[in-house]
């Protein structure tokens, strides 16, 4: 029986959940390994997010809420790559309760090659798909994936009480 609700998105959607589920799967577990350091899809995305804007400073609480994910699991991750040399903490000068985090040489080192790896063995399939897709197009992808969490409160996990 064909979900009539899924109208036209349905093989967009199947490949979109399986894609999350196989991801889902291995997101906490240390399983990728470079350089004798072993590290997760988790920390390895704060180590990209840190990356990518380490010239706004921002402080746990704002990484975790762009990130998606809760304070403390993401104090949890932050702690994991300090210990393993991968980011160094800070804070600004007369306010030691605003930690700020940056990723340290040693973190950037690593994530380089693991951006080379995940990009030879993953992306690169997936985006040679979507080479003949104008601007326009990829644009309207990313909208189309964005648009449930384009609500902050609609990413939430909420617990259901039962009455």
């Amino acid at each position: 029986m064909q979900l009539e609700w899924m109208g036209r998105y349905r093989g967009v959607l199947e490949k979109l959940i399986k894609y999350c589920n196989v991801y889902a799967q291995c997101f906490n577990k240390e399983i990728n390994r470079i350089d004798d350091v072993s590290f997760s899809f988790a920390q390895i995305q704060v180590v990209e997010y840190l990356i990518e804007n380490e010239e706004l400073a921002q402080n746990m609480t704002m990484i975790a809420s762009r990130l998606g994910i809760k304070q403390s699991q993401f104090s949890k991750l932050v702690s994991k790559l300090v210990s393993k040399g991968m980011l160094e903490r800070y804070h600004a000068e007369g306010n030691r309760k605003s930690v700020i985090i940056l990723v340290s040489d040693f973190g950037k080192r690593i994530y380089a090659k693991y951006s080379q790896q995940i990009l030879n063995r993953h992306f690169a399939m997936m985006f040679e798909q979507a080479k003949d897709l104008g601007q326009d197009e990829i644009d309207a992808f990313e909208r189309f994936l964005g648009a449930p969490y384009a609500n902050k409160a609609q990413h939430q996990c909420k617990k259901l009480i039962k009455l």
